[in-house]
């Protein structure tokens, strides 16, 4: 049955296999998340559920959202996030989903947010390479120029130019399970994740 969960980042390290190679792996935590809402074809047009994860304070969530918890019996969860699926039949409203429903060796997905990097520069956002440095050059690190005068007399939107960068949607696609602590709710992937320790992340099984 094919999953998705909510959880959080909790920071990269590494494994040696039994060649002695390092294998870069993260830490995630995940689940347990409940499943708030159940969405069908014949109410909804397709089929889905609707997931909770991170118990908080009920001041933290608007009246809307606490009410739609209510109906399904949930405690004020904090992030919400919906899941297509193929089937509802292994689904039930207040159905605790955990990590141990994943298996060593399986391929995920990993969605989260990158780490933002402020407002930046046009060569370290978009990779454009510097002017001469000698000979009297007084353009190092400037954008040079931005298009014609008189014709078009503008810029053109969509110019590479300075401005914020990253802090984004950013999913990693394929990334493999190494190892699964589920007394912990910890897994291990082979590999990097979007975001900060401490991001909230949510995974799809392939």
């Amino acid at each position: 049955m094919s999953i998705g969960l909510l959880g959080i980042k909790i920071g990269m390290t590494q494994l040696f296999n039994r060649q002695g190679e390092a294998i870069p792996v993260t830490v995630l935590r995940l689940g347990p998340c409940m499943v708030t809402h159940i969405k069908n074809i014949e109410s909804d047009g397709y089929q889905a559920i609707q997931i909770g994860y991170s118990e908080s304070n009920s001041n933290r969530l608007t009246k809307s959202q606490i009410g739609h918890l209510d109906k399904s019996g949930a405690p004020p969860l904090r992030y919400l996030r919906e899941y297509r699926v193929k089937s509802l039949a292994n689904f039930s409203i207040g159905q605790i989903l955990t990590a141990d429903r994943l298996k060593i060796g399986e391929i995920i997905d990993v969605c989260g947010s990158s780490i933002g990097k402020g407002f930046t520069g046009y060569q370290k956002k978009h990779h454009f390479s510097r002017g001469p440095m000698t000979h009297g050059s007084k353009n190092h690190r400037q954008p040079g120029s931005i298009g014609a005068g008189t014709t078009p007399g503008r810029v053109f939107p969509g110019k590479k130019m300075a401005g914020r960068m990253k802090h984004g949607r950013v999913t990693i696609k394929n990334l493999q399970i190494i190892d699964i602590h589920p007394e912990e709710h910890l897994i291990i992937v082979r590999g990097s994740v979007p975001g900060k320790k401490g991001s909230i992340i949510s995974i799809n099984q392939k």
